[in-house]
């Protein structure tokens, strides 16, 4: 019967990376350094990227080693992707990251990294000319939207459809417009896919919300969907370099 008057209490165990900021409401002085620290990780992406040119950003799962045929394809990419003379962007990570960069990188185009700090997974990759490290997944994720003028959704897990879905809904709600995403992989996304389809069924999306969005097995017929966009939409101009942020080249 002693025991039921012995008091107890449960304490959260939180990571060493301390990500407090979901865990309600803190002291104001709090919440202003979290936004400070916010403005500071944005201004450190634009500064980086700013002058690297227009890119095409290629999603994928870290998990995919360099002997894995998707791995490959990543590959194949990047190196198309450099051929086209867009920057190739990526999470910087390993697996199907790395795979892009590295294509990129061996045919002598520029290859960006924008990677995440966590305990597990990602650690920078070794092709890249230029990586930043990003705290928070929502920094990182307008940074590799901000600057692409195409996206390719290579086969991943949880993030890569995170990716997917809310690049997805940018193009859905009109917040970028005309540019193309590549689903890569049709047996990997065929019930991805599928569901979608039944979404425009039931009404819940549009069909027309799909028209930039091709679901393909091919590289060929990938590049030739984002050219076709990027050539009909945009034209590339050089612009001033005005340094003013004290960036570096």
């Amino acid at each position: 019967m002693e025991a039921a008057s012995v008091k107890t209490s449960i304490k959260p165990i939180i990571p060493p990376k301390e990500h407090v900021y979901l865990d309600g409401p803190k002291p104001r002085t709090y919440e202003l350094s979290f936004a400070w620290k916010v403005f500071t990780q944005f201004i450190k992406g634009f500064r980086n990227l700013h002058f690297l040119g227009p890119c095409i950003t290629v999603f994928g799962s870290a998990r995919f080693r360099e002997d894995h045929p998707y791995y490959e394809k990543a590959r194949e990419f990047g190196s198309r992707i450099a051929e086209m003379g867009f920057t190739t962007m990526t999470g910087g990570g390993p697996g199907i990251m790395e795979a892009a960069n590295r294509g990129a990188f061996e045919k002598d185009g520029i290859s960006i990294g924008c990677n995440i700090r966590l305990p597990f997974e990602q650690k920078p990759n070794p092709w890249v000319h230029k990586s930043i490290t990003f705290e928070h997944f929502f920094v990182r994720k307008v940074i590799l939207v901000k600057y692409s003028y195409a996206f390719i959704i290579m086969p991943g897990g949880f993030g890569t459809l995170d990716e997917f879905f809310e690049t997805l809904t940018l193009v859905q709600t009109k917040t970028i417009t005309q540019f193309p995403i590549v689903l890569y992989g049709k047996e990997y996304h065929k019930e991805l896919w599928d569901y979608i389809q039944f979404m425009a069924e039931e009404g819940t999306i549009a069909r027309e919300d799909l028209n930039l969005v091709l679901l393909t097995d091919s590289v060929e017929e990938a590049m030739q969907h984002i050219h076709t966009y990027i050539q009909k939409n945009y034209e590339v101009k050089p612009g001033k370099r005005r340094w003013w942020l004290f960036e570096k080249k």
